[in-house]
């Protein structure tokens, strides 16, 4: 394998699971939060919520340093 085959799959793989763990993601107010009808609008992440936040944030990092590493190394 060479390295421009494994930085297509380590992008392509963070960017399916970053996918999934956007969507995973609990909404944290609905539509009327907005408009002031609840006073939950700021809350902090606890358990699984807070550590899917944290592993989107990995893959986010993962996927974009990816790209770049793509386009600085020569092919």
């Amino acid at each position: 394998m060479t390295i421009d085959s494994i930085l297509q799959i380590v992008t392509l793989g963070s960017a399916i699971l970053m996918v999934a763990s956007i969507l995973l993601q609990q909404r944290g107010a609905s539509l009327g939060a907005g408009f002031g009808a609840s006073g939950e609008l700021y809350t902090t992440r606890r358990g699984l919520d807070k550590n899917l936040f944290e592993a989107t944030i990995v893959l986010a990092v993962v996927f974009v340093l990816s790209i770049l590493a793509g386009l600085l190394l020569p092919s």
